[in-house]
């Protein structure tokens, strides 16, 4: 009887060892599609969770652009080009801009709220 119990016993703590990383949760990065174009960004979202984010930067206009966020920048993306920037932020406000001469000035800029 003693025996039955214990082989129970381990039975039920293998399977709950076994389900528990299965139903922990996951953090994933989250990912913001950023649209360049002439002077200004469109973002897909102004805000995410503090932590992992993928910029994924598309530039749709007829010039070369650029995107700057958390001292991270992507190269200078020519039209049609798309980059991936990926950052760690904490909450907080964090300004981004475009960093040719004088685009941020002309509009190329904004601030991206993690939360």
């Amino acid at each position: 009887m003693k025996l039955r119990v214990l082989l129970l016993s381990l039975l039920v703590a293998a399977v709950g060892l076994t389900i528990i990383p299965i139903a922990a949760p996951q953090t994933k990065a989250t990912t913001v599609v950023v649209t360049a174009k002439e002077f200004k960004f469109l973002l897909s979202t102004k805000t995410a969770k503090a932590g992992a984010i993928t910029f994924k930067v598309v530039n749709k206009g007829k010039i070369a652009h650029d995107f700057k966020i958390a001292g991270k920048k992507t190269p200078l993306l020519q039209p049609g080009k798309s980059a991936t920037l990926k950052v760690t932020l904490k909450k907080g406000m964090w300004p981004y801009k475009c960093t040719v001469d004088a685009h941020a000035s002309a509009g190329m800029k904004g601030t991206f709220k993690a939360i």
